[in-house]
C-alpha cells in the first residue's frame, strides 16, 4: 500500500449535554458523560485507521462513529460503534482498533480524574487516484 497513501480525516467530537451531569455504567465501572463539573478528555496521541485492501478496492468512504470510554490514566476502555462505515470491508474494526491506540490527557469531575464517555469520528477518505 505504500505506492496509494490515502488520505485520512480524523476528528475528535465531545458528547454535549444540556442540565446536569449523567453517570452511565460501562464494565462495571462509573463513567460520566461531560457537562457542568466534567471536562472533556483531550488527545494527546491520535492513531490513524487503515485502509483494508479490500474496503481500498471496493472504493468505501465515509466516517465511523464510536463511543469511547476514556480512563482514569487516560488509555482507552470500553468502544462501541455509535455509526458503521463498513461491516464488510473491515473498516468499523481498522476504526476500533486505532481508537484503542489513542491516549488522553483524562477527562476530570469536579478537578479528580474520572472515566468519560466521549464520541470519536474517524473519517475514511480516498485521493482521486486512488478510487475506482
Amino acid at each position: 500500500m505504500a505506492g496509494r497513501m490515502t488520505r485520512l480525516s480524523v476528528v475528535v467530537i465531545g458528547v454535549w449535554l444540556a442540565g446536569p451531569v449523567i453517570a452511565v455504567r460501562a464494565q462495571d465501572q462509573d463513567v460520566s458523560k461531560p457537562g457542568p463539573g466534567v471536562t472533556l478528555p483531550k488527545p494527546i496521541h491520535e492513531e490513524k485507521p487503515q485502509y483494508t485492501k479490500e474496503a481500498l478496492k471496493a472504493g468505501i468512504q465515509g466516517s465511523v462513529l464510536l463511543n469511547v470510554v476514556v480512563l482514569k490514566d487516560g488509555t482507552v476502555g470500553q468502544v462501541d460503534i455509535a455509526r458503521s462505515l463498513d461491516k464488510v470491508y473491515g473498516l468499523d474494526e481498522s476504526a476500533i482498533k486505532a481508537a484503542r491506540q489513542w491516549r488522553f490527557e483524562p477527562g476530570t469531575k469536579d478537578g479528580k480524574p474520572v472515566p468519560v464517555l466521549v464520541t470519536i469520528e474517524l473519517s475514511f477518505y480516498l485521493r482521486k487516484k486512488d478510487q475506482k
